[in-house]
């Protein structure tokens, strides 16, 4: 302990656009999310956003606690989580909110369950979906914030994350975050498995910040209902979504969706061709992101593409621009280091094609084992 503390954000995920659907909005819901925090601290903070919504959402009661397993938690741990005094905060549409410190002890590697009740009609829009070993919640009908187990017939889990976005701990000043920004593979399980990593060997000072959303793209966004929750275009998301107390670094690992989308308008008429970038154009994109973490003091990492043979659009003009990405990445001075997903998990007889253990079978995102293997393939230098 070096005897100073300061604010780290101890759990994280981005908020995107959820799939709009006829049922897009929930009344008389709780949201109960365990997170698994790796380090030790006094108090909390908790952080809601409605970034994506279009109009007002009332939380009306919001109770923190330790976890008990699954949707259980430890009662006489609950602590009110308040926002100016009041129990009940209204977040405006494109906004988020911090709530007051709240004195709550929490342990080296304790889960901490957030729960928080919306009362009234509620717009569903601003969430994200992730999946992982340290990922699920729940949802209940009813005011369940204070119940220390959900009732087993009026909930379900659930992998959509809804407003939540942040927990802070005060904390020991020698602790910080690493962020990981980028789409639907990093919104799956490798960020989980370098969490757990970090804990297995000794790095139990680094918390693990996702910020990925499924479908997003560098360069591009759909402003369309069929496609919105493919989500926002970097320039939008990552300003945002890198302001991480605490956080140090941030690995990124973004742009396949850019490659792979397009397939012209007489195909689908929401891509066409006109949004297939070059490599530059994508090395263009990465340098915006660059030049905004260095103005936050961040360093920057960057993780190859992944391979694409077999996924349903893939074409050899798109393994080009990817190849061409990558060794830019491989090469560049203007980053402060690679991780190779690529060239950890690809097919050593065809490059372009997953190792077989790797491919979670539609040849675009990894399988367990490939994502526990991007946790490994993170250079320790970015966990100390």
């Amino acid at each position: 302990m070096t005897g100073s503390e300061k604010w780290v954000c101890a759990w994280g995920n981005a908020i995107s656009i959820a799939d709009r659907r006829p049922e897009n909005y929930s009344k008389n819901l709780t949201l109960r999310y365990p997170v698994s925090i790796p380090f030790a601290g006094s108090k909390i903070r908790i952080h809601f956003d409605n970034f994506c919504g279009s109009e007002d959402i009332t939380i009306n009661r919001v109770c923190a606690a330790a976890s008990a397993g699954g949707d259980t938690v430890h009662a006489d741990t609950e602590a009110a989580v308040t926002f100016g005094g009041k129990e009940y905060v209204t977040i405006p549409p494109g906004t988020d909110v911090c709530s007051d410190e709240i004195a709550f002890d929490v342990f080296e590697g304790q889960d901490i369950t957030i729960s928080f009740y919306l009362k009234d009609f509620t717009e569903m829009r601003s969430g994200v979906v992730i999946t992982g070993p340290l990922s699920r919640g729940f949802y209940a009908v009813g005011d369940c914030t204070s119940m220390e187990e959900l009732p087993i017939d009026l909930s379900r889990y659930t992998n959509t994350y809804y407003f939540l976005s942040g927990i802070d701990v005060l904390t020991d000043s020698s602790n910080r975050a690493l962020i990981c920004f980028g789409d639907s593979i990093t919104a799956q399980a490798w960020p989980d498995y370098l969490q757990i990593r970090t804990v297995a060997e000794g790095y139990k000072n680094t918390s693990i910040i996702r910020r990925a959303a499924s479908g997003t793209r560098i360069l591009r966004q759909y402003d369309n209902i069929t496609y919105d929750s493919y989500g926002l275009k970097g320039s939008v998301r990552f300003p945002r979504e890198i302001n991480v107390s605490g956080a140090d670094a941030v690995l990124i690992q973004h742009g396949i969706n850019d490659i792979i989308h397009p397939v012209g308008v007489r195909e689908n008429r929401f891509r066409p061709w006109s949004d297939l970038p070059t490599a530059e154009e994508l090395i263009e994109g990465m340098r915006g992101y660059i030049k905004t973490a260095r103005e936050k003091g961040l360093k920057v990492y960057a993780g190859t593409l992944l391979p694409i043979y077999g996924w349903r659009t893939y074409a050899d003009f798109r393994d080009e621009i990817r190849c061409q990405f990558n060794d830019w990445i491989r090469t560049t001075d203007e980053i402060d280091g690679c991780v190779d997903f690529d060239l950890a998990l690809r097919d050593t007889e065809n490059p372009a094609a997953f190792a077989a253990c790797y491919d979670s079978g539609d040849h675009l995102h990894p399988a367990s084992k490939g994502y526990e293997r991007m946790a490994a393939e993170v250079p320790a230098e970015l966990l100390k």
